[in-house]
């Protein structure tokens, strides 16, 4: 592909090698000749110097400087560099396509509803009364319980779960080993000590354009529901609790935790093994970072950090206090045995 047509498709101003040719994407410290790469991150500014790189996506305040010996290099101009690179993917690397069918080794219930152009791979299983849409795509060993609802467009890797009466939207895609609709962890107890399990009747909801990575688990509820809001991005070996609500375009990276009840509002981000109590709210575009333990409400837009949690301002005044702990023990001590010597002394 020419790069003045790259750039005419993403809408990018090119600077520079309207007609030279690239066939590919990589990112800046190995790409090649003929390759397209981005820059974003201003740490990686001196690799500009360098890259082998046919052209960059850049913002349009970046000066580009080249090395010595190095031929030039194009610029395709771009608000959002990391945004058309994820675009330019996209154009070069065609994703796999499925020839609809049933494979002869899935099961399909009679009353199951398959749609129009769907793909049902090896050793899938599929419910009575389930109803699958159109274009869906399932891998080998799929299990969709009885009576789920699902959109067109459907996109589950192997071994990937979706339970009992759950609904899921268009264009969601289940990473390996998702269960959706798994029971939620409730339990009585009995006066003896023991534990009553609480039966889970209520189903998980999953709205479009949804992405839920490998191994996360969303656990269905005892009553009304669980539910993931219409673009909301859940990582790998995430646990959304019973009766958790996660709001649109919310992400959820590795291994964080919602305990039941939790509402999550809209565009917020809970970083790596953040975790939560139950029965909490997490306002519109909060942001909690990474390893952070939640027992209290947040409000809309503000960023909270730490175990027990606390705002991320006061959270950074903590821990550069925690790093003179050790030199203001050592003054503390000398301190008060200068005060017992003056005591001594005037005793």
């Amino acid at each position: 592909m020419k790069l003045g047509e790259l750039a005419a498709r993403l809408g990018c101003k090119l600077e520079g090698g309207e007609d030279g040719e690239v066939h590919g994407v990589s990112g800046i410290e190995n790409a090649q000749a003929g390759e397209v790469t981005f820059l974003s991150n201003p740490r990686y500014v001196r690799e500009l110097a360098k890259t082998l790189a046919s052209a960059v996506f850049v913002d349009e305040k970046v000066v580009i400087e080249r090395g010595p010996g190095l031929p030039p290099i194009a610029a395709l101009r771009s608000k959002n560099p990391y945004f058309d690179f994820a675009r330019a993917i996209e154009l070069f690397c065609a994703p796999a396509a499925y020839p609809p069918g049933i494979h002869p080794t899935a099961v399909v219930a009679k009353s199951a509803k398959i749609g129009e152009g769907a793909h049902i791979g090896p050793h899938c299983f599929v419910d009575e009364g389930a109803e699958i849409g159109r274009r869906a795509v399932l891998h080998s060993l799929v299990t969709i319980y009885r009576n789920t609802r699902i959109g067109d467009d459907f996109l589950a890797h192997s071994q990937t779960v979706v339970r009992e009466g759950c609904t899921i939207g268009d264009r969601v895609i289940l990473q390996n080993g998702v269960v959706v609709g798994g029971d939620g962890f409730g339990f009585a107890k009995r006066d003896d000590g023991r534990w009553h399990k609480i039966m889970q009747n209520a189903p998980v909801v999953i709205e479009d354009d949804v992405e839920i990575q490998a191994n996360a688990c969303i656990d269905r509820a005892t009553v009304g529901e669980t539910r993931i809001r219409r673009g909301a991005k859940i990582d790998d070996l995430v646990l959304v609790g019973h009766a958790c609500e996660v709001g649109e375009d919310t992400i959820l990276c590795g291994q964080v935790g919602l305990a039941g009840s939790t509402r999550v509002g809209s565009r917020c981000i809970l970083a790596g093994q953040a975790g939560s109590a139950g029965h909490l709210d997490i306002g519109d575009g909060a942001v909690i970072t990474a390893q952070s333990g939640l027992h209290l409400d947040v409000p809309p837009g503000t960023m909270w950090s730490g175990s027990p949690v606390m705002e991320n301002k006061l959270y950074l005044k903590v821990v550069a206090a925690l790093k003179r702990l050790p030199e203001m023990q050592k003054k503390m001590r000398r301190l008060l045995g200068e005060i017992e010597q003056k005591k001594a002394a005037e005793g």
